[in-house]
């Protein structure tokens, strides 16, 4: 790979800088109190779901979802792209509880985990092991940490073809085939730290090329995008725009346009690059601005999905949603933060309701109820999902900070 010049370190320190001050907010926000002592209950519950939780996992395995109605779990194996959801929300759950037995039990999945820096089978790199190693190491760095983020990412770039301008998603049986999900942005953050990790800006360059190349391709005039392009390897060139999750190919599946926001919004925030933000604010305007988006801002499933108002929601996609306008905000003019943080605080209150938080000791030990995974495959629908406690967690932590 290639190595930067030496006009590009200052670069990184100054993107640090600018991360690391998230006290430098354009707005000024008052934080709603009961809210607030609210989240401070869901911390201390959900560290006890979680501890629920580590104690019904098998040694090697990490948790999937769980049935309410049969009383069963379905866990996985370290390769399942949900893998680094489960250390990462001990993590942010032990940072808020200081509860020992959480960061014991995130230290003791993580050796389960670290093999994964070497799978080259997945794009799904980020979730796996930035969430994950990268929450490790913020709490406590050390140079193991730093050499799995590294790896991680040396292993994602293999999955980059400078022809179609994009990271592979899926592998296909057919090797014209070349398939990208919306879902990918969310795998950026890895790429972009590494090379804040390492000077190398190879990762760097991967990540915004491929965040480009998305921008031309996968979104619609109204700024929903598709879930999955088919390129053809050889030309580049966009030989299909359909779903694989969503309720049809022309339809706005609720979680991939949840991804693709909060993917922009970190790249703006890794690149300083306007474009990325503009296009953040555009699918924000659509999810925001949508007849189908519920009062209480939990999304259906899908925007267009079958049944609506009896259609499925969806507590991974507003969790998910939630956490990207809440940094959103710190990026934009005040009238347009305050519509953003106001959505934000709407969709963490509903969430907190009896409605989608589990009840102490129910759920499996999972905090919220009513995620949906894949619809159309009829695969994890109206159960709990690590990745929605993630996303709320994190949410909720970010809340917590605006009045810091």
């Amino acid at each position: 790979m290639n190595r930067t010049s030496s006009l590009w370190i200052p670069a990184l320190i100054a993107t640090a800088v600018i991360i690391a001050c998230s006290a430098s907010r354009k707005t000024v926000y008052k934080t709603d109190k009961d809210l607030l002592q609210t989240i401070a209950r869901n911390f201390d519950a959900g560290a006890d779901q979680y501890k629920i939780l580590a104690k019904n996992l098998p040694p090697d395995r990490f948790p999937k979802t769980y049935f309410p109605t049969t009383g069963k779990y379905e866990f996985s194996g370290s390769g399942w792209w949900c893998s680094g959801f489960y250390p990462a929300t001990l993590l942010y759950l032990y940072e808020q509880t200081r509860d020992t037995a959480l960061y014991n039990e995130a230290m003791r999945i993580l050796k389960v985990l670290e093999k994964e820096k070497h799978n080259t089978s997945t794009h799904d790199l980020g979730f796996m092991m930035y969430c994950s190693f990268g929450s490790a190491n913020r709490i406590a760095p050390r140079p193991e940490y730093r050499e799995v983020i590294l790896t991680s990412a040396k292993s994602l770039s293999t999955r980059f073809n400078a022809v179609t301008g994009c990271i592979k998603s899926w592998d296909s049986r057919n090797p014209a085939d070349y398939l990208v999900i919306i879902d990918n942005m969310m795998n950026l953050e890895l790429l972009f730290q590494a090379t804040r990790m390492s000077g190398d800006s190879s990762f760097y360059n991967i990540a915004v090329t491929h965040a480009n190349t998305t921008i031309r391709n996968h979104f619609r005039p109204d700024h929903s995008s598709y879930h999955v392009l088919n390129y053809d390897a050889q030309t580049g060139a966009v030989k299909q725009k359909r779903t694989a999750q969503g309720a049809a190919d022309s339809s706005a599946w609720a979680r991939g346009q949840a991804w693709g926001l909060y993917g922009f919004v970190e790249t703006y925030r890794n690149t300083k690059d306007a474009r990325y933000l503009e296009v953040a604010r555009n699918i924000a305007g659509f999810m925001l601005n949508h007849p189908n988006l519920p009062v209480d801002k939990i999304p259906y499933w899908d925007f267009d999905a079958p049944g609506i108002p009896n259609a499925l929601r969806d507590a991974s996609a507003a969790a998910i949603t939630a956490s990207a306008l809440l940094e959103l905000s710190g990026y934009v003019g005040r009238e347009e933060a305050m519509k953003y943080l106001a959505v934000a605080e709407t969709i963490l209150k509903t969430l907190s309701t009896n409605t989608y938080l589990a009840a102490p000791g129910t759920n499996g030990g999972f905090i919220l109820q009513h995620g949906v995974g894949h619809m159309p495959a009829k695969t994890e629908v109206d159960v709990p999902l690590t990745y929605a406690d993630y996303y709320f967690v994190e949410a909720m932590v970010r809340y917590k900070n605006l009045g810091m």
